[in-house]
């Protein structure tokens, strides 16, 4: 688990992005990740129309909930809010956020790359699949500016991961449906017995 310092550096850094003062104090929550195969995760996020104070909350309290959960990534959709929004952090120290409001990617290279996936919605499951290794975001900032950033590696297998949740898919849905019912009937039971 992260320590309190580490939970509290990217969205630290994330104000300083904004011009905010560090010393402000900042409520962060810790959001409830729903699980697979829960029907909420299939639904398609809508467009984000307007940046705002309450959109760049609804960062921070993504951000919160990944460092908490030890995640890289994660999509609004994940928690239950259906809006084209996701974070990431990729970096060994954890202490560098990004986040894509409304991403748009483009293939740079054709060239696919297996990653052993795993999701905070498919909790203690990770299965090989196959993405560009190569591609270009076009997104939008906490600023409400568009930009464009290419990512390869791990950082563009995390964003086109997420970018599935958005579009109401799971890492599962790229697996054999012998896997997927398996891993399926295990969550569910694992669900019954938290009850």
């Amino acid at each position: 688990m992260l320590s309190a310092a580490q939970a509290y550096a990217a969205p630290r850094r994330l104000r300083g992005i904004l011009g905010e003062s560090t010393s402000e104090a900042l409520v962060m929550a810790v959001l409830s990740i729903l699980e697979f195969p829960d029907p909420r995760l299939r639904t398609v996020a809508k467009p984000v129309s307007e940046v705002d104070d309450k959109l760049r909350q609804l960062a921070d309290d993504l951000l919160e909930t990944m460092y908490e959960a030890s995640g890289i990534g994660l999509a609004a959709t994940q928690v239950n809010i259906h809006r084209r929004i996701l974070v990431m952090d990729v970096s060994e120290t954890r202490d560098e956020p990004q986040v894509f409001i409304n991403p748009e990617i483009s293939v740079l290279d054709e060239t696919l790359g297996g990653y052993d996936e795993g999701c905070l919605s498919v909790p203690g499951f990770y299965e090989e699949v196959q993405r560009p290794r190569r591609i270009r975001v076009r997104a939008l900032g906490l600023d409400g500016e568009t930009y464009e950033k290419e990512l390869d590696g791990l950082a563009a297998v995390c964003l086109q991961h997420e970018i599935d949740h958005l579009d109401g898919k799971l890492f599962v849905d790229y697996i054999s449906p012998l896997k997927r019912q398996r891993i399926r009937r295990k969550l569910e039971k694992a669900h019954r017995l938290r009850a």
